[in-house]
């Protein structure tokens, strides 16, 4: 086994710093074998430019790091390896580029990691200051070559730290009822050259997927947000905002030129010419950037004139949706049929499914009836059929939905909401043309276009919708339908469909009606429990997702879950993060698909979807189920149902311009709980294709500050770090992955105390301590110094489980002499608190055992209290 090197700052990567004064890290892994030799590292480097090309290169040989300067390790190495540990201090001129060679002792040849490990140069950028809105920059002086027909204006921006502008692109209108007009216009080169590019296209019609670049910008498909980052560390955001005259009569879009400039492409399918419109923002990071281009999109469309008895209808909804609803929908654990029951649905496998979940004591409470319940003429591919009526398939379901529907709910209390499938405009090609449907609404013939990246999917042809004047009575009725047969939500897929329609004149007339009825329909029927699919196009996003005033929903994220290809489970995860970064502003909560607990890479989606702050929902076939998963997910409340631990702010890429093919961990951010005292998570993932050790810094966590304490406990090996602050080499976390390996580190702020007898004492609540994210499973949590001397912890959880208890100075005391543990004011049995097995310094409350041996019964707030006495002098 060849030797590793890992590095902080990383190889191969750009890393923004406020201060020219750096430490780097090194860690080497070696066989045990070899460990023995006078290993040399020596950090190689150049200042000017990031390619290395205007300066000469300077070497720095590294010293060995003594034990107490070491990284924080969370992941041991393999059993044959072992980690030295190296560092040198520098100060920096930006922008500095650097290498790391090595050899076992001096009487070797020096090794490039370049060459050992197909690493590319690390990349250092300072930043040159914060940006003001007094910046004498302007437009020009940040897009060089900016083209010069483009008509620009400056903006006040909503973010602080950020400038914003637009750019207005004229189109005439379009050119027939047959035809769009499109305007393809060169916008320039941002800072006439940029260290890396970000960009989310249209993977396809309904979903977007990242990019990422280099030097050059190479855009293989439409481009609705673009990032660039400078050689000053500055970030430029462009976003394509969808509309002309109104957000669903077109679309703005980037494309890329042979020579590697920006374009423009604009397409207007109003009768009226217009504008398409960019909005630009530059900022200190990218998430900054990114939220001022979001939070003026957002203004806008909010300023569109939204007249009309469907706007007027969806306020008074939206004011009086049921509040108590959220828990059961976005916390319950669900279930789907798609994957697991196959595409040829029956009453009889559903219920076959539900009991089976039933006996392996799995307790969803939500199930959604997917793809294939419908009543539908089977002709031709599934891409070309159409919906006769609103009852599900007679043959299949012989007692009807209603029917089956309720045996669910008779005979699984726990089954809180049934949700059904449906395409927006009824199935795949619409609505049968002579079916019932058809004869009981007025319908119109549209005509699809075939999707030139998707040749296996047979879009194109002819199809049967219903027409504008009676869109809002058929989502009325069918909804009402649904809900009088004990449906409580609906699956709506598909809607990407209304973009297919080769005619402008089709789509401004009919897009906006199906939006709009659509929506009123659910929140009217189903208090908003709905889940928005194949929906990532511009004209949805813009029209229906980005605007406030109305309930959240759930919406797909990205491209489905594939169980049997084996290469798209760590792009769906990938993909899935970075398109976060787009949907975190938008008003729903994406929903990053139902996946199988049993089988390849089942850990790694269970814990995207824990970080992805979305729902969870799996789609196990039925009696293949790994069990242990599920409980790392999920925990039961004290009134018996099964919950999810979603934190409080949206899972989303920490690397933007991180190219999927590099040599990294993804890096999932998100956060649970208040400013301050909350809980920084990162989930990390190894997309690469073999194993990787890497060096994360405390610092990149979301919402850390450099004042406090933390620990950061690692949920696959339940390490939990010493207590760091952000400047220490302790705070540096050595973590190693498997291929198709992954974790969720949780930092956990620390209160401290200092004493007499024991100096200075941190103590923290971890939250559930074998969760993958237990750390949202509290509610809140305190402490406090009592007058005679004793520590008090309290920790309020939304959940049983095994409560995790960090105290620096456990080793020292005595559970059974210097500890006292209530649950709901009662003491709990001794045996219950024990000391964690693989770290000494974390208390362990085993509630649920507890729970059970007390008989406690759930109060009306479905909580449970833990309070923790200690004495803290000796």
């Amino acid at each position: 086994m060849s030797p590793f090197v890992a590095t902080y700052p990383p190889l191969e990567q750009i890393t923004q710093l406020k201060d020219a004064s750096v430490t780097f890290h090194a860690v080497l892994e070696v066989p045990k074998s070899l460990a023995p030799g006078s290993w040399q590292l020596a950090l190689w480097h150049s200042t000017g430019s990031c390619d290395g090309s205007k300066a000469s290169w300077v070497e720095t040989p590294f010293a060995p790091s003594g034990q107490s300067n070491n990284p924080s390790t969370l992941h041991d190495p393999a059993d044959q390896l072992t980690r030295l540990h190296f560092a040198v201090h520098l100060t920096v001129q930006s922008p500095l580029s650097f290498t790391i060679k090595f050899r076992q002792g001096p009487d070797y040849d020096w090794r490039w990691v370049r060459n050992e490990q197909g690493l590319g140069d690390g990349h250092i950028v300072v930043d040159d200051g914060a940006i003001e809105t007094s910046d004498g920059e302007d437009l020009p002086d940040l897009i060089h070559g900016l083209n010069p027909s483009l008509k620009w204006g400056s903006r006040l921006s909503q973010c602080p730290g950020t400038r914003l502008w637009t750019i207005e692109v004229p189109v005439d209108g379009a050119k027939d009822d047959d035809n769009s007009t499109f305007s393809d216009v060169p916008l320039g080169t941002p800072w006439g050259g940029f260290l890396r590019w970000f960009a989310l296209v249209r993977d396809w019609s309904p979903w977007l997927a990242p990019r990422q670049g280099r030097s050059t910008v190479e855009l293989d498909k439409d481009a609705l947000l673009c990032s660039f980052l400078s050689p000053k560390g500055k970030h430029l955001v462009f976003l394509g905002f969808a509309g002309i005259n109104k957000a669903v009569d077109g679309m703005t879009l980037f494309r890329s030129d042979e020579s590697g400039r920006l374009t423009i492409h604009v397409r207007n399918d109003s009768a009226e010419a217009g504008s398409g419109t960019v909005l630009v923002a530059v900022g200190d990071n990218f998430e900054s950037a990114n939220a001022a281009v979001m939070y003026h999109a957002r203004g806008l469309v909010s300023t569109a004139s939204r007249a009309g008895e469907s706007s007027t209808e969806l306020e008074t909804l939206s004011d009086n949706v049921e509040a108590n609803w959220y828990e059961n929908w976005y916390d319950g654990l669900g279930y789907c049929t798609w994957n697991a029951l196959g595409q040829r649905l029956t009453a009889e496998k559903v219920i076959m499914a539900v009991d089976a979940l039933a006996d392996n004591n799995i307790n969803i409470s939500n199930l959604i009836i997917d793809d294939n319940w419908q009543d539908i003429d089977y002709r031709g591919d599934q891409w070309q059929q159409g919906w006769n009526d609103f009852e599900a398939e007679p043959k299949a379901f012989p007692n009807g939905l209603k029917g089956l529907v309720s045996e669910i709910r008779s005979k699984h209390k726990n089954i809180e909401h049934v949700a059904v499938w449906h395409a927006l405009l009824g199935y795949w090609a619409g609505i049968a043309p002579d079916g019932n449907l058809a004869k009981r609404y007025r319908t119109i013939e549209v005509v699809r276009g075939e999707d030139s990246s998707r040749k296996n999917i047979p879009l194109g042809g002819k199809m049967t919708v219903i027409a504008k004047e009676d869109v809002h009575k058929f989502y009325d009725d069918f909804y009402r339908f649904l809900s009088e047969s004990g449906v409580a939500g609906v699956k709506t897929d598909g809607q990407f469909m209304v973009d297919t329609w080769v005619s402008p004149k089709v789509r401004r007339e009919l897009i906006q009606p199906y939006l709009d009825n659509w929506l009123l329909a659910s929140l009217r029927h189903f208090s908003g429990r709905a889940i928005s699919c194949m929906s990532l196009t511009p004209q949805i996003i813009f029209h229906t997702q980005l605007p406030r005033g109305r309930p959240t929903m759930l919406c797909r994220n990205s491209d489905d879950f594939f169980p049997d290809v084996p290469s798209s489970h760590p792009w769906h995860v990938w993909a899935n993060a970075h398109n976060s970064l787009l949907t975190q502003h938008l008003n729903i909560l994406p929903d990053w698909d139902m996946f199988q607990t049993a089988g390849a890479y089942a850990g790694f989606h269970a814990a995207a979807r824990c970080v992805s702050g979305g729902p969870i929902y799996i789609t196990d076939v039925p009696g293949q189920y790994d069990l242990d998963l599920i409980k790392q997910m999920t925990g039961v409340t004290p009134r018996g149902r099964t919950v999810i631990f979603r934190p409080s702010v949206l899972g989303r890429s920490l690397d933007q311009y991180v190219n999927y093919d590099d040599l990294s961990l993804l890096k999932i951010s998100a956060y649970n709980g208040r400013a301050v005292t909350g809980t920084p998570i990162m989930g990390i993932f190894n997309v690469s294709g073999r194993p990787l050790t890497e060096l994360v810094a405390l610092a990149r966590f979301s919402g850390v500050l450099p004042s406090m304490w933390y620990v950061v406990r690692s949920h696959q090996s339940g390490k939990v770090t010493a207590p760091a602050q952000t400047t220490s080499s302790a705070s540096l976390l050595t973590v190693s992955l498997d291929n198709g390996g992954y974790d969720i580190l949780s930092v956990i702020p620390l209160s401290l105390y200092e004493t007499e007898t024991r100096g200075r004492v941190y103590v923290a609540s971890l939250g559930l301590v074998g969760k993958m994210t237990g750390c949202a499973a509290m509610l809140n949590h305190s402490t406090d110094l009592l007058e005679n001397g004793r520590l008090f912890i309290s920790t309020r959880l939304k959940a049983l489980g095994v409560l995790g208890i960090y105290i620096s100075h456990l080793p020292e005391l005595s559970i059974q002499d210097e500890f006292m543990a209530t649950i709901q004011g009662q003491p709990i049995p001794p045996h219950t608190v024990t000391v964690n097995k693989t770290d000494n310094h974390v208390l362990e409350i085993d509630i649920e055992t507890a729970w059970k041996e007390m008989g406690l019964e759930a109060g009306w707030s479905n909580e449970v209290e833990v309070k923790v006495y200690f004495t803290l002098e000796k």
